[in-house]
């Protein structure tokens, strides 16, 4: 290929393409996780560490998070979106995927409803079963009736992020990706809107409140996604259900990537629930509030970068375009790593001011925000792991496979179990995330080692050359915060402004550190941000 290359060679036209799809995504999704930390701290302040917030964080939105992680994030956008690219791509066009769509409604709505109910019905086991009973809590019965009743509650909204994803898997195929990108805004604005005007005059009453919003806030992001559709041209009848041959290699593929695509929300499912079995009070929280913060980054890259990779490589492989693919994929993980080394090494060596910047007021104390900075920092190890299961997944679901990421994802679910057993009766409530992260860590490995085995990747030079010099540059990054952060102890836990602005100006210390960094480094030079900007001027 001849002529300059663009982030890092390769066809500047993809690359731009994944830029700009990954700034609306990304931005959009980074809005969403900056609510979710304002909707956090505001349930730090008015629920706090305790029981009431063990039984919401584990459990009662535990559920819905992992299901919307599995099904709406991972399982049905992978077995779903290729097989739509794949119709539209054929001689009946956009009609044979919105028809596709249609008989795909039709059988997953009845099996939603009945699932729906079956879940509410089984609300106590299954409460038990994802806190391990709150064992060293020792609750009361009307503590775990609270906490069944806040699962009871939370549940409907399986069904409906569920349908949205099928809707949002149609207008993302349609490279529609910022309306799907925005709809979990909603669910944050639900739930700020709960916990600012309508907490309780405790914890519990509070906690009830954050499990209607949730509920409520699903409603919100399935209206949205509605009308979006609606505008796009996009209007998708209910049938009556039939296993065709279409519904039923859909069917085929959803189970096996539940597990590839949500090893990571099962490995935290199962993290939780040995927690509530082993730990005491709180623990839950604080390695919640943990995942929390760890998500921000991944939520604004991993999520982000899977949501516009799965559709992209897919089209170009039904086109015949294996070399753009991968090309693509070499990208999408320059991009995960560039942005998500300097958030591994920032949460390792200032996790503890984060944490009281954000949560330390009200019902959470600064011993709750010392250990829940311990968590964080346990979680961070494994953020790139994290990322580049969701940039590389993609690679395996584009050709129709997904079973190999399911064996992986299952063995790192194993090595989770093995890791929190062995570390929780040392490390404590530190020994989940760590177990967490080295189980993603191990998955990540399995799944690149296969794609260069089977010719489907190979590291170019660009990536090779970067990824080093990336690791250097965070390094700096991190040095220079560690030095400098008693500068902005005393604001981190004055007033919310003072807090606010304090966190601000940490953040955007890493930031400019990590990119002049980046440049004396030779990450990245100046003349690849020039040809990037012709490369969006050509655009």
């Amino acid at each position: 290929m001849g002529g300059r290359r663009g982030l890092s060679g390769g066809t500047g036209r993809h690359d731009m393409r994944l830029v700009r799809a990954l700034g609306s995504v990304g931005g959009l999704t980074l809005a969403s996780r900056v609510l979710a930390l304002v909707r956090d701290s505001l349930a730090a302040r008015y629920v706090g560490a305790g029981f009431a917030s063990d039984a919401f964080n584990g459990v009662a939105f535990r559920l819905p998070n992992m299901f919307r992680a599995l099904f709406a994030e991972g399982a049905f956008s992978a077995a779903f979106i290729p097989l739509f690219n794949k119709k539209t791509a054929g001689e009946g066009g956009l009609p044979a995927g919105y028809d596709f769509a249609e008989r795909a409604l039709a059988i997953l709505l009845p099996v939603l409803i009945l699932f729906t109910l079956v879940l509410i019905a089984a609300a106590w086991p299954i409460t038990w079963a994802l806190s391990g009973g709150f064992a060293r809590q020792n609750p009361t019965p009307d503590q775990f009736a609270y906490a069944v009743a806040l699962s009871r509650i939370t549940i409907p909204y399986l069904a409906l992020i569920s349908l949205a994803s099928l809707l949002g898997g149609i207008l993302n195929s349609l490279d529609k990706f910022w309306v799907n990108a925005a709809a979990p805004i909603l669910l944050n604005l639900a739930m700020i809107v709960g916990l600012w005007f309508f907490h309780g005059a405790d914890e519990y009453e509070t906690a009830r409140v954050q499990a209607i919003s949730v509920t409520i806030g699903g409603a919100l992001q399935l209206l949205w996604l509605v009308l979006a559709c609606r505008r796009a041209g996009v209007t998708i009848r209910l049938k009556r259900p039939r296993f065709d041959s279409d519904v039923r290699e859909l069917l085929r593929r959803v189970i096996p990537a539940a597990a590839g695509a949500g090893a990571s929300q099962i490995n935290l499912l199962i993290s939780t629930a040995l927690s509530g079995w082993l730990l005491a009070s709180g623990s839950i929280t604080y390695i919640y509030y943990a995942d929390r913060l760890n998500q921000l980054p991944l939520g604004l890259i991993g999520i982000g970068l899977g949501t516009i990779l799965l559709p992209t490589i897919s089209r170009m492989l039904s086109n015949g375009q294996d070399a753009q693919a991968m090309e693509t994929q070499n990208r999408g993980i320059e991009l995960a790593l560039f942005l998500t080394l300097p958030a591994t090494v920032a949460f390792l060596v200032v996790a503890e001011p984060i944490v009281r910047g954000l949560f330390q007021y009200g019902r959470f104390t600064a011993e709750d925000a010392m250990r829940c900075g311990w968590a964080l920092s346990a979680f961070s190890i494994g953020l790139p792991s994290y990322v580049l299961v969701k940039v590389l997944t993609p690679g395996y679901y584009a050709r129709g496979d997904t079973k190999t990421p399911v064996r992986y994802a299952m063995l790192s679910i194993l090595i989770n179990i093995a890791g929190n057993l062995a570390m929780i009766p040392t490390l404590g409530h530190i020994g989940p995330p760590l177990a967490t992260a080295l189980s993603s860590t191990v998955n990540v490995a399995m799944l690149y080692t296969t794609l260069v085995k089977r010719g489907h990747f190979a590291a170019d030079a660009g990536l090779r050359r970067r990824i080093p010099r990336l690791a250097l540059a965070a390094l700096i990054m991190g040095a220079a915060l560690w030095a400098g952060e008693d500068l902005l102890d005393p604001w981190l836990t004055g007033t919310m402004f003072q807090r606010y602005l304090a966190l601000a100006l940490l953040v955007g210390a890493g930031v400019a550190l990590y990119g002049l960094a980046s440049f004396v480094t030779g990450a990245y030079r100046l003349s690849d941000i020039k040809a990037l900007m012709r490369r969006k001027n050509a655009n």
